[in-house]
């Protein structure tokens, strides 16, 4: 199985290390940019491709590393070439198979596959790789073959389907990247206290790593403490009145999905006048 790259941006250069480090036969990669291509062979020991065409020609499955936007079009550049029973992936996390048109006339088999991971440097993060979650979706011919493959790595793996895309990415960006506007919202209110940013972000630091621990290792019931797990009405009706604008707003509606956690983990506990603190 011969695998090439179109695309060497900081998931091509991930995917492709991840890949070779576990045996696989990487072909090597083309780019617009010829820098990049080459930079990405020599960190994977394998080929710069100076055509599409060729690339093509000497893979048996073609990864399309280019950004979400570039995805189609490139496609509509690759779909001309003689794909036949080739496999054709992309890495978005929230585009699906379908962003292939047209590619049962061509006979090809077109596959999304993605890894829940923060793709953020180019020589690093394929060493994250082997501990992400990865999904698929795709063409039922090599679905199984390219979940096990997956898994042989020592990933675990689900498979989707395609109209799931949009809901599963909205997922993963609530975790991370909206997140980091959680933080900040957070950072503000301490230098609002006359913390330094420095000073702020060194305070809150241990806590947000030690909850993502926690979470992680027991669960979102598990993890959960403060105020409202205690049913603590007076204190939450307190954080309310001090806050205003969009942060009121953030706090409210966060705190609306923390009672259903607590419930969750309390149902013995009457949430009642916390619910309508929430409500006001």
């Amino acid at each position: 199985m011969n695998i090439g790259f179109i695309g060497a941006g900081k998931v091509g250069f991930s995917m492709g290390k991840y890949l070779t480090e576990r045996g696989m036969c990487v072909t090597g990669y083309y780019s617009r940019s010829p820098q990049s291509s080459l930079e990405a062979a020599a960190f994977t020991q394998t080929g710069q491709y100076p055509d599409m065409e060729s690339l093509v020609r000497d893979s048996d499955m073609i990864f399309l590393t280019v950004p979400d936007g570039a995805i189609a079009s490139v496609w509509e550049q690759v779909k001309l070439l003689p794909v036949q029973n080739k496999m054709i992936l992309h890495c978005s996390g929230s585009l699906s198979s379908a962003v292939f048109s047209d590619i049962g006339r061509t006979r090809a088999c077109g596959y999304s596959i993605h890894p829940l991971l923060a793709v953020n440097d180019r020589y690093t993060s394929w060493e994250k790789l082997s501990s992400a979650f990865f999904t698929i979706e795709g063409d039922d011919r090599h679905l199984n073959f390219l979940k096990e493959m997956f898994e042989q790595f020592g990933n675990t793996v689900e498979v989707i389907r395609a109209e799931n895309k949009i809901l599963y990415h909205a997922a993963a960006a609530m975790a991370s990247n909206l997140y980091v506007g959680l933080a900040d919202l957070s950072e503000q209110l301490l230098c609002g206290c006359g913390f330094s940013r420095e000073h702020a972000h060194a305070a809150l630091s241990p806590l947000i790593l030690g909850n993502a621990k926690n979470i992680a290792d027991a669960g979102v019931a598990q993890a959960l403490t403060g105020p409202i797990e205690r049913n603590d009405a007076a204190t939450v009706a307190a954080h309310l009145d001090g806050l205003s604008g969009e942060m009121k707003e953030v706090y409210r509606l966060l705190s609306k999905q923390v009672v259903k956690v607590a419930k969750e983990k309390h149902p013995e506990r009457d949430y009642c006048k916390l619910e309508g603190v929430l409500t006001l």
